[in-house]
């Protein structure tokens, strides 16, 4: 699941499990850093430069006492470098270079380092990733795409021991599917050497099974001390023409011939006979023993028909006979196929009485659902009655009874207050769920007035949009709705109509009252449809003014960096605020009061999008409180004409000064550059 090395994450398990911690706690630096996929050209030479870093364990805080006193105790057999971080240290982030490897890094966004990481980079590796080498003989602290190496003191390095492109030793991402497609593009390498090895291990494997044979029979030869011994030639010529001459002597006696040919026929004649002789004793073998089988069932037969149990089945005989032809169809009755037969007809018997069983279960199951049906739906009337044929006479009653009340004459009633209450009151639901998503659309045209006179970007805006969820829930409830009251206000003489709209009303009743079970699910089911704002899905369309057409369209912030997030929030914010104070973009008021107060975020945005915020709430003439710390006082001071400093000394409320912007300057001055590090917050314009 990690690039990180395996040595690296033994470790790591074994302290893990040794100190009983899950393995997120103790991340490696290089499981929360990425290249960003824009800047994959420098990840051959970023990963040269952060791989001792990649490779670093990072220990929070409150495990830093455990995870030291283990790795002091514990002979690693290996080498391990970890940080201790310590909650809330903020430092300030450097103003790095603008070729910065910094910016070609991505941290993970949910990681609980993410502010250490971000810190620690920025300020050991704010590197310039220089294109030339006039660029780099120029920069003081840079990097080249082949990996060269120039830090601060104007010391150089290039390490080529491992090739730069070798993706098995990148350690950075949360995402490892590089490194395994790398590892397995190896693997198949390999396997074909492997497979070409083993075909030459074969070959000579062979040829030296070949020798060792020559060698065998080059050492049978001292076995024979005479070549006459090996000499199987003239053994072989004595024999074929002492054959020639044997066929010669056949073929000249006729008589010979003969003779042959009856002894070849007597031959055949015996066998022949004693192969009858042997099929002879077998059928007579077989014909006793079927007489045997025979006589035994003929007196098991007459002892059946003597007893007592014959007696008492002697009336089925005659059905037996009669289901003979459906059961077993034309066949003939033999004392061998008896047996059978009898098999036959049981199997089809049995067939028959199981089928019946199932029609009858089956009968017994509908009967008992629709008793359990009528029970659920009439609890009261039902709640002494159970679902059980034995109380079909109870049932039948009470059908007698509804029949006698004669409950048809209140159906008419039924579909007329049906329409003229219930769906009625269902149609003004709907109808004031529709006003207030008209209402969303109009206040969003409201604010989109007030966005078109903001300069986004030279010659662009920013545009809300509105969009129709595509949420499965909203838009069921909402055909829902549109179901129950189709039709219903012209009226239908339909009964199936009538009830067909009661059931569907009752269903969406019963989930806004909360079904048994599924109270709590019905009840986040009911927020979420009613909430008209869930009916839409907002996104942001910056376009050109010149033509409207669009430039770009955020559906969300991800993939921008903290500026730009940061910028079209405020965008946002300041049409909001002018809606909100119902201020017309560009009025003149000579007396007005519209207080906005501004929180600590203020302090941690960039220098630029902070400007961009302060002159957009300058064109709204709008009043500002600011909590900011020190730095960023130089941003505040052009745009606030009257500016007072409220200074809190120690978190104390009774310390609390008013000062001038000079006096604030003095004790500035004052405090010690500790004191000012610490002071992030207390300060109020």
């Amino acid at each position: 699941r990690s690039n990180i090395e395996q040595a690296q994450i033994g470790i790591r398990d074994a302290l893990c499990q040794a100190l009983d911690l899950e393995e997120t706690a103790l991340p490696f630096a290089g499981e929360l850093i990425q290249v960003r996929e824009e800047e994959k050209i420098w990840q051959r030479a970023i990963e040269r430069l952060l791989r001792n870093f990649g490779l670093s364990l990072l220990v929070p805080d409150s495990c830093y006492r455990q995870v030291a006193s283990w790795v002091d105790a514990t002979h690693l057999r290996g080498r391990l470098v970890y940080y201790r971080v310590r909650e809330n240290m903020r430092r300030t982030l450097p103003s790095l270079h603008p070729d910065s490897l910094v910016h070609k890094l991505s941290i993970k966004p949910d990681s609980e380092f993410y502010a250490w990481l971000e810190q620690e980079i920025a300020h050991r590796f704010d590197v310039a990733c220089c294109v030339d080498q006039e660029q780099f003989r120029r920069e003081k602290k840079a990097i080249t795409r082949q990996g060269q190496i120039k830090s601060a003191g104007e010391r150089h390095e290039k390490d080529d021991r491992h090739a730069i492109d070798d993706q098995r030793r990148y350690v950075l991402g949360w995402n490892n599917r590089d490194k395994i497609a790398a590892l397995e593009a190896e693997a198949g390498t390999l396997e074909s050497a492997i497979a070409d090895l083993a075909g030459r291990i074969s070959t000579l494997k062979r040829q030296l099974d070949d020798i060792d044979t020559l060698l065998e029979s080059l050492n049978k030869l001292e076995e024979y001390r005479d070549f006459q011994e090996l000499d199987w030639q003239p053994l072989v010529l004595a024999v074929d023409r002492l054959n020639d001459e044997l066929r010669r002597l056949e073929s000249a006696s006729d008589l010979l011939q003969l003779l042959s040919q009856r002894l070849e026929e007597l031959e055949r004649t015996r066998q022949e006979t004693e192969q009858q002789l042997d099929a002879a004793k077998n059928d007579r073998a077989k014909t006793e023993q079927k007489l045997e089988d025979a006589e035994q069932l003929h007196r098991q037969t007459a002892e059946f028909l003597a007893s007592v149990e014959s007696q008492a089945s002697r009336p089925w005989f005659d059905a037996l006979d009669e289901l003979r032809p459906q059961a077993l169809g034309e066949h003939s009755l033999s004392v061998e196929s008896c047996d059978n037969r009898e098999q036959d007809l049981r199997r089809w018997l049995q067939e028959k009485i199981d089928s019946e069983d199932r029609k009858i279960s089956r009968l017994r199951d509908r009967i008992i659902k629709a008793m359990s049906d009528y029970n659920s739906a009439y609890p009261l009337e039902t709640q002494e009655v159970d679902a059980a044929l034995e109380a079909a006479d109870e049932y039948r009653q009470m059908l007698e009874e509804l029949e006698a009340d004669g409950l048809p004459r209140f159906e008419a009633r039924f579909k007329e207050l049906l329409n003229e209450n219930t769906i009625r009151e269902v149609a003004n639901f709907q109808s004031q769920l529709n006003r207030e998503r008209e209402t969303i659309r109009e206040r969003i045209a409201q604010i989109n007035d007030s966005l078109t006179q903001i300069d986004y970007n030279p010659g662009r805006y920013i545009l809300l949009e509105a969009q129709p969820t595509l949420d499965a829930d909203i838009r069921d409830f909402q055909s829902e709705l549109r179901s129950c009251t189709e039709g219903s206000l012209t009226g239908s003489e339909d009964e199936q109509y009538s009830e067909a709209k009661f059931l569907q009303v009752k269903g969406i009743i019963e989930r806004f009252r909360g079904r048994e079970g599924l109270s709590d699910l019905d009840k986040r089911w009911t927020n979420k449809v009613t909430d008209v704002r869930n009916w839409f899905s907002f996104a942001a369309s910056e376009r050109w003014r010149e033509d409207d057409s669009e430039h770009e369209h955020y559906s969300d912030s991800g993939g921008k960096s903290g500026g730009q997030k940061e910028k079209l929030a405020y965008t946002i914010l300041a049409a909001s605020l002018a809606y909100q104070f119902g201020l017309e973009w560009g009025e003149v008021r000579s007396r007005s009061f519209r207080f906005v107060v501004i929180d600590e975020a203020f302090g941690r945005g960039s220098d630029e999008s902070a400007e961009y915020g302060l002159k957009l709430f300058e064109q709204l003439n709008l009043q500002l409180l600011i909590i900011t710390p020190l730095q960023k006082i130089h941003i505040i001071e052009p745009f606030v004409a009257n500016v007072g400093f409220v200074h809190n000394e120690g978190g104390s409320a009774s310390k609390i000064r008013n000062l001038s912007i000079e006096e604030y300057r003095e004790e500035n001055k004052r405090t010690s550059p500790e004191a000012q590090e610490r002071d992030d917050g207390s300060i109020a314009t």
